[in-house]
């Protein structure tokens, strides 16, 4: 993992990141208030000898001092004077207890000793380390003192007292505070970066291109308004997610200028992956563009195009081939100019077996006479055959791919799936993308010039098979359970 990479985590983790520090940095604080405050009371000793007369006896003196001190301290913190000074005291505890609360040091070639006790009372902890110390004087005296009574070669004095603490040292809140945060970065860090080395998802365009050996046509950015308007206004929107799907658009007609797809399946790996919504999106971009399209809803068994667009859902694709209703009779227009829709209708009881007769493949060919652009919305492919039919006899297949959400098994299971039928997959789409982090190249990326389009929205129309003058318009009235509904649509001459 290089440098960019390891930001390029950074950036898409950082929710992770952040969970974790904050996790931790609370851990600190938790601990901090349950630990119990201690206070630290501290007295300083002074290790001397006799004096000697002459340079050398002085100089002997003071390293028989420096000597003594490192005894002392060990005499200090053991469990002889931790018990006289409880017995002094009369205090309830024991001389292990006050040996863990209990520490003596010395700097390097010193004669200073210097006593810490810690106590949870600020007083007790002061009369401690003063009797400690008033305590230790007295064993030295005894220590030190020769059996004849003659002064001994060496004596402590208290040189300072212990006073009262203002402040418990225990626990250094802030202190914790700080580690925690270290620690929760580098924790959060470290779980986003096996986190990003255990993801299995599709989440670049490197990847998604590998897998699926076509070209990323298209990212589409995560935008929360579709969940309650699918269909973009493309005559009024210029956000982001409208100039992602100017940007399909462009894409798709760059993929082969010679002999542009028109009937175009789009389909995913699994349900809930933007399949739908990119499906009538990439319609209204095209009609956006002075193209005429139909939109077909090939999803029998799980429909969305008429509760999307607010159609009759009762008549439809599996209504024309099984010969109730003519096609003029079920094709629908929407509030969308240059846009018709042909729902899936009611949901027979074979739909693979439906989609894969000749009656299907018949009407698709009608379609395509009838109009520009013939864009199906078909079922997840690995979740029923019926996309992979449907693809079958289509120019192409849009495969789409959740960001950060398709794994990459799954897609490698779909595109065998397209593979196994020999249906041609144009290319691959992102869905529901990010907009800040890893997925703003998206933006940027294409076959053609984006500018010219950016600029004109108003693209020009692909040349397409001849057709005949407009025979005029006819009208139909659909039937349903709501009713009758009156729809109007072009009819042209084969």
């Amino acid at each position: 993992m290089n440098l960019l990479e390891f930001v390029k985590v950074l950036r898409l983790r950082w929710l992770t990141i952040f969970v974790t520090t904050i996790l931790v940095v609370l851990i600190a604080v938790v601990i901090s208030l349950l630990t119990t405050p201690m206070y630290q009371a501290s007295t300083r000793l002074f290790v001397s000898t006799a004096a000697g007369s002459t340079l050398s006896e002085t100089y002997q003196g003071n390293r028989f001092s420096q000597e003594r001190v490192a005894s002392y301290t060990e005499l200090l913190t053991g469990r002889t004077l931790a018990q006289r000074t409880i017995d002094k005291l009369g205090i309830q505890m024991s001389a292990e207890e006050l040996g863990k609360n209990l520490s003596a040091s010395s700097k390097l070639d010193t004669v200073l000793i210097n006593v810490r006790v810690l106590d949870s009372s600020p007083v007790r902890a002061r009369d401690i380390a003063n009797t400690l110390s008033d305590e230790f004087v007295a064993m030295v005296r005894d220590l030190e003192t020769p059996e004849d009574g003659s002064l001994p070669d060496s004596r402590v004095v208290v040189e300072q007292r212990a006073s009262l603490p203002d402040e418990p040292v225990v626990p250094k809140t802030s202190r914790n505070i700080v580690l925690g945060l270290l620690v929760g970065l580098l924790l959060g860090v470290g779980l986003a970066v096996i986190r990003d080395l255990l993801d299995n998802t599709v989440k670049n365009k490197e990847t998604l291109e590998a897998i699926t050996s076509a070209g990323l046509v298209g990212t589409i950015p995560l935008d929360k308004d579709r969940k309650k308007q699918p269909a973009i206004s493309f005559e009024s929107d210029s956000s982001a997610i409208a100039e992602a799907f100017r940007k399909l658009r462009t894409n798709l007609q760059f993929l082969a200028v010679d002999n542009p797809p028109r009937v175009i399946v789009v389909t995913s790996s699994l349900p809930h992956e933007g399949k739908s919504t990119t499906a009538i999106n990439i319609a209204l971009a095209l009609a956006e563009a002075d193209h005429n399209v139909v939109l077909v809803d090939g999803d029998m068994r799980r429909p969305t195009l008429a509760r999307y667009l607010d159609l009759v859902g009762s008549v439809g694709f599996s209504t024309v081939l099984s010969g109730q209703v003519m096609l003029s009779e079920a094709l629908q227009k929407t509030r969308f100019s240059g846009l018709t829709v042909l729902t899936a209708g009611g949901t027979p009881p074979n739909p693979s077996e439906l989609l894969g007769s000749q009656s299907a493949r018949h009407l698709l060919n009608q379609l395509r006479a009838d109009f520009d652009y013939v864009i199906v919305d078909s079922t997840p492919l690995l979740a029923v055959t019926d996309a992979a039919i449907l693809a079958a006899g289509a120019d192409g297949v849009l495969l789409m791919a959740r960001f950060g959400q398709t794994k990459r098994d799954q897609l490698t299971h779909a595109v065998s799936s397209l593979e196994s039928v020999g249906a041609p997959l144009l290319g691959a789409v992102f869905t529901m993308a990010p907009i800040r982090g890893g997925a703003s190249y998206g933006y940027s990326y294409g076959y053609g010039p984006y500018n010219a389009e950016a600029g004109d929205h108003q693209t020009k129309r692909i040349p397409t098979e001849p057709r005949g003058q407009e025979a005029g318009t006819t009208e139909s009235r659909l039937s349903g359970a709501g009713g009758g509904v009156q729809r109007r649509h072009k009819a042209k001459p084969k």
